[in-house]
Parts: structure tokens; C-alpha cells; sequence
């Protein structure tokens, strides 16, 4: 499938009536900030530039956030930490991500998540990540210009290594999850690099887990592997 047909799929997904249901009642429920807010309440597809070469794999909807906007990272306090790292390297053409008409664009990057359903307590299950997981390995099968993966925490990393494999990638060494740690992986010709970071929640930014220098870093790193 295209990466297009891939996303409508995505958003009629009905695999984990749980979360379906779930989803579906914070939007009734809402938060009282955004009480006004319609949310979206279905599953959030991926967002970029179907012709880019790095695929940035989150955790999951926020239930506040990407359930309410409708795309990754938006709306949220996770998103005002990504997205103007991706502005300053000069993948996003923004760095405000306010809800999904507000002209935000990516260049050459695309992001997604493991899960496409915001779970309860931002906790997927394992049978919830399996049922998700073939939206994933799609998605790398569709970006034939990919180079480079940045996961986005450890179920991210994990999801897209498992992703990767799937596709058919050997990865020449094992990825022991840090921040910064990175593991090349090639599949009939093709080379591909995984580069593991720190997710940009509100638990690790706020406590100085992860700074703006520690993420501006991830790409600056994902920058010199487009330029080799």
C-alpha cells in the first residue's frame, strides 16, 4: 500500500475495542481546558513527508493531546518539546504544533507512533503494541528512501527495531536502549541507522532527564547521517 492508504486504514483501525471505547470517552468527558475542543477520538495516523528519509516512532496518543488534535505530538506538552527541535534542524517549518490546521509541515521526516490508539495511563499492553505493530512495518516497507529511524523512548526504539526486522533489516550489532545509542541495520542493499532517545514527556523534560541540547543532539547526529 501507499503511505496514504496506509493512514486511512489506520483511522477505521478497530482492532482493540477497548481503546476505541476508552478514547472515546475522554472525548465525551474532555478536560476542562478544552472543554470547547471536538476531539478526534479515533485512531491518529502518521504525519510528514511521504518522500522522507527519517521516520521519527513515538509511544502513543496523548489522551489530551494527538486523541484530541488528530495528528502526533500535537497539543500536547511532548509536542512543544519535539517539534521546535525539528524546526531548528530544519525538518519542521514551524515549531508550534497547536492542532491539525495550524500549517505545520515536515520536511524529509515523518512521524508515527507504536501505538496509534491513546491508552489508559499512556500504558499500552503488549497484545495492544502486537495488534498495532503491522501499521509500523508497513509504513517502513512504504518509505523506500528511508535512512534514518529515531525512536522516541524504549517501546518506540523497540517497536521500530522489531519494525525494521520485519522488513527483512540484519542489524550488525545489538541496541541496548540510551539515549543517543544508535545500531546500523542494512536489507538487499539498503542501510539504515536506529538512533534511541529519551521520549520528550513532560516526566523526563521537567526533570532534566532529557534537555534541549540532549534532543537538539539526536539530530544533529541524524543530520550527519543524511549528509554521509
Amino acid at each position: 500500500m501507499t503511505f496514504a492508504a496506509i493512514q486511512r486504514t489506520v483511522v477505521r483501525c478497530r482492532k482493540c475495542p477497548e481503546l476505541r471505547q476508552y478514547c472515546e470517552t475522554i472525548a465525551r468527558e474532555k478536560k476542562r481546558a478544552y472543554r470547547e475542543s471536538t476531539y478526534w477520538a479515533k485512531p491518529v495516523p502518521a504525519f510528514g513527508d511521504p518522500q522522507a528519509r527519517v521516520l521519527l516512532v513515538g509511544l502513543a496518543p496523548g489522551a489530551h493531546g494527538s486523541n484530541r488534535t488528530g495528528r502526533p505530538f500535537t497539543g500536547d506538552a511532548s509536542g512543544a518539546f519535539l517539534y521546535p527541535a525539528l524546526h531548528r534542524a530544519g525538518f519542521a517549518s514551524q515549531p508550534n504544533a497547536v492542532d491539525a490546521s495550524d500549517g505545520l509541515r515536515l520536511h524529509d521526516c515523518i512521524v508515527t507512533a507504536a501505538l496509534r490508539c491513546a491508552p489508559p495511563h499512556n500504558k499500552p499492553t503488549p497484545a495492544e503494541l502486537r495488534r498495532c505493530f503491522p501499521y509500523l512495518v508497513a509504513e517502513i516497507e512504504a518509505l523506500p528512501e528511508l535512512r534514518v529511524v529515531v525512536g522516541l523512548g524504549a517501546i518506540g526504539t523497540a517497536a521500530a527495531a522489531a519494525a525494521l526486522k520485519e522488513n527483512g533489516f540484519v542489524f550488525r550489532s545489538g541496541l541496548r536502549f540510551a539515549h543517543g545509542a544508535e545500531a546500523a541495520a542494512e536489507a538487499r542493499g539498503r542501510a539504515v541507522t536506529l538512533i534511541a532517545s529519551f521520549h520528550p514527556s513532560r516526566q523526563n523534560t521537567n526533570t532534566g532527564k532529557l534537555t534541549v541540547p540532549m534532543f537538539d543532539a539526536i539530530f544533529t547526529r541524524v543530520r550527519a547521517l543524511l549528509a554521509d
